[in-house]
């Protein structure tokens, strides 16, 4: 492990709404549908069962709903989709899914068969078979194999694609699972190797072992042959943190412990275990993510930090010494600093170079640093296009200076390049994904909408050609703004076959809350200030509707997990803009969501809502609790997902239960399986997706 990653598990005024100082706890609320938050108790899932029969009557019944439908399930099912791959000793391994493979299959290959049109995969592991061995309905989280051999791996599996999962020792030699190897119930948590004979475990151990947020709070070093109850306490971490883990960092020659104990996101400590045992913790601060390659300690700043005599401004990227900095240096090579434009969209390491990505005004821009006696000399990435998005990693940072690089737009198939960092060659393009509808007609263009601070907020418009300034076109507005997430150019097929091919308008805000600066843009938009993120979307809407791209009864607009709380918002506080509103897996009740599955972890974001001073601020983004049945609202619809284990399925259920007792316009889907992804399988994707493209062209079209 060459690098080690943060642990993220990645989502107006209340009119009427009279609370004085009194905290959400202690507010004497009486809610008549909390008993749909009881997930699978068999009343509620009958009321489920009903909405989903009224939704699919309404929106699955006609020809072009299903013509839609099959077109979508053919793109996610394509053959021809890039086969994503991750180097593990010789072999390039690959998680696929097709219309031949439900589940799933983790299969392998060489490079020199990679390179051709139509590789040869050997099946490593199929799990379609093993759900119809075993009776499961098992869903893929990946695998994690132990170095050198690459031969003995910790594979996790969900049921149904929740975040809880279980994890299973598996031979990839023998194609078979380890009787009596390292075994995880299903919970929140992990396995991870430090030899052939012992993992770090952080995982369910029992009563007062998990954090409120319900993720790991105790990790333990478990020897091969030993029980649960028999592994030894690593680190124990407090009830009101937010995760706790441990890993192994298996660089030869480099080798390192480490503890992570992550208080709130963007908010963690990071400790070097000793073979001892003893904890030395990296003393960096807890909002800047930090990450070891071989000699060096790289921080990237989401605050300012006064050090040595020098303060480095939030968004910059340091790099130093490991060693020189546990023996108390605090000398640091400034390796990026952002400006008002730009910001760190990652860093990547090869053998010998740090290839960093940076944003520009939301475009990409890729720069090599090499480290040697004389500092870090700069230079560029050979052949990098300078349109779309660009993405690069590495292949193998230990073994050579070859990355992945993948190049895509709204309007462009993804391509995947094969580089050599340092050279001059141009780099090798290995796969390029065929159209999946036909973008001809469109063109993409960047504009600036002005906030109602004054802020300038980039948004991207994916429009037809020929498109009339006449306000009639029927535009989709998606958007997120939350956990410094950044919204980039992408290639969607399925956006491309059922909205933009049929002449639809597409949009995408780059608001606060996200990524796109840094930082700043994110921490802009956080607690007393979320209001922000949403007064910026409004203003891109607004820019539109000026512009006379579309007007309010052709705009709809699309949000999941923290962007369904964004449409919520949009939903309650911004009724007339729209003519349609899709939330998808949403957070919507801002007085409870603390206390629902992971909503503990997301505090650092939005508020705690037992503080009365906070919950002052919270209620008047808590679309729940804004909803006014008085109100006219636009036609809404609802998806989720029953096995979402992040964002608890109560938060939709209850929204459309107190929507549809007033009367509005508003339909809901669950599917039971899919996690927060909302779907286990391309069929059920394909199936989510038609519903929501389906019910905006019945609302928006011309």
């Amino acid at each position: 492990m060459s690098q080690l990653s943060k642990l993220c598990l990645a989502a107006g005024i209340a009119a009427g709404l009279s609370m004085g100082a009194a905290s959400a706890k202690e507010a004497a609320v009486s809610d008549p549908h909390q008993w749909l938050e009881a997930v699978t108790d068999e009343k509620a899932l009958d009321w489920v069962r009903a909405q989903n029969a009224k939704a699919e009557a309404e929106l699955a019944a006609t020809p072009e709903f299903k013509q839609l439908e099959s077109d979508l399930l053919g793109i996610y099912d394509s053959d021809d989709k890039i086969p994503a791959v991750y180097k593990q000793g010789e072999w390039y391994y690959n998680f696929w899914r097709d219309r031949n493979h439900e589940r799933g299959i983790w299969r392998r290959t060489t490079l020199e068969e990679y390179r051709k049109p139509q590789p040869k995969w050997e099946t490593v592991l199929d799990l379609d078979a093993l759900n119809k061995a075993e009776g499961e309905n098992w869903v893929w989280h990946g695998a994690s194999c132990l170095r050198p051999a690459y031969t003995r791996c910790l594979i996790a599996l969900s049921r149904g694609g929740a975040d809880a999962d279980v994890t299973r020792e598996f031979d990839v030699a023998s194609k078979s699972w380890v009787e009596g190897g390292f075994f995880r119930e299903e919970a929140k948590g992990a396995l991870g190797w430090i030899d052939q004979d012992n993992v770090y475990v952080y995982t369910d151990f029992g009563d007062g072992s998990l954090t409120s947020s319900g993720y790991p709070r105790i990790v333990k070093q478990l020897a091969r042959g030993q029980s649960m109850d028999q592994a030894t306490l690593v680190y124990e971490g407090k009830p009101d943190d937010m995760y706790i883990a441990a890993m192994h960092d298996d660089t030869p020659g480099f080798e390192r412990d480490y503890v992570s104990r992550t208080l709130a996101f963007y908010n963690d400590e990071l400790y070097l275990r000793g073979a001892d045992g003893q904890l030395t913790k990296i003393d960096a601060p807890n909002s800047a993510n930090k990450s070891v390659h071989h000699d060096w300690l790289m921080l990237e700043l989401r605050e300012a930090w006064e050090v040595g005599g020098r303060t480095y401004p939030a968004g910059s990227l340091l790099a130093t010494n490991f060693d020189a900095f546990m023996g108390g240096k605090r000398e640091f090579d400034v390796l990026f600093e952002p400006s008002e434009t730009t910001s760190l969209a990652g860093a990547t390491w090869t053998k010998n170079h740090l290839v960093i990505n940076v944003l520009e005004d939301v475009k990409n821009k890729l720069t090599v640093l090499t480290p040697g006696a004389d500092g870090w000399a700069r230079s560029a990435l050979a052949g990098v296009p300078e349109l779309g998005t660009v993405g690069v990693s590495a292949v193998d940072s230990d073994e050579s200076d070859a990355v992945w690089m993948t190049v895509t737009d709204y309007l462009t198939p993804s391509t995947l390049m094969l580089a050599e960092v340092g050279g001059n060659a141009a780099p090798e393009t290995l796969k390029t994904m065929p159209a999946f509808f036909d973008a001809s007609t469109h063109e993409v263009e960047q504009h600036f909408a002005t906030s109602k601070d004054g802020t300038r907020v980039p948004y991207f418009l994916v429009r037809p050609k020929d498109m009339q300034l006449d306000g009639s076109n029927p535009t989709l507005l998606y958007g997120y703004g939350g956990f410094e997430i950044s919204l980039t150019p992408g290639y969607s097929g399925g956006v491309g076959k059922g909205w933009l091919e049929k002449g639809g308008v597409y949009a995408v805000a780059n608001i606060r809350g996200g990524g796109e600066y840094g930082p700043r843009w994110h921490q802009a938009a956080l607690k007393q200030n979320r209001h922000k993120a949403y007064e910026d979307f409004a203003a891109v809407a607004q820019d539109m509707i000026q512009r006379k791209i579309t007007s309010p009864a052709h705009l709809g607009i699309r949000g999941g997990s923290n962007g369904g709380l964004l449409t919520g918002n949009m939903l309650t506080q911004y009724p007339e803009l729209f003519g349609a509103v899709v939330i998808q897996v949403p957070l919507l009740d801002m007085q409870r969501y603390h206390q629902l599955l992971a909503g503990a972890s997301w505090m650092a974001e939005y508020g705690n809502p037992d503080k009365p001073e906070e919950w002052e601020f919270i209620r008047t983004f808590s679309p729940y609790h804004l909803f006014d049945a008085a109100k006219d609202y636009p036609p809404t619809l609802i998806l989720t997902s029953t096995r979402d284990d992040r964002v608890h399925p109560g938060h939709a259920r209850k929204m459309m239960a107190k929507m549809s007792e007033a009367g509005k316009d508003v339909r809901y889907y669950e599917n039971i399986e899919g996690g927060h992804g909302g779907a286990a399988n391309n069929r059920q994707q394909a199936h989510m997706d038609a519903l929501y493209l389906t019910f905006l062209w019945q609302q928006l079209g011309k």
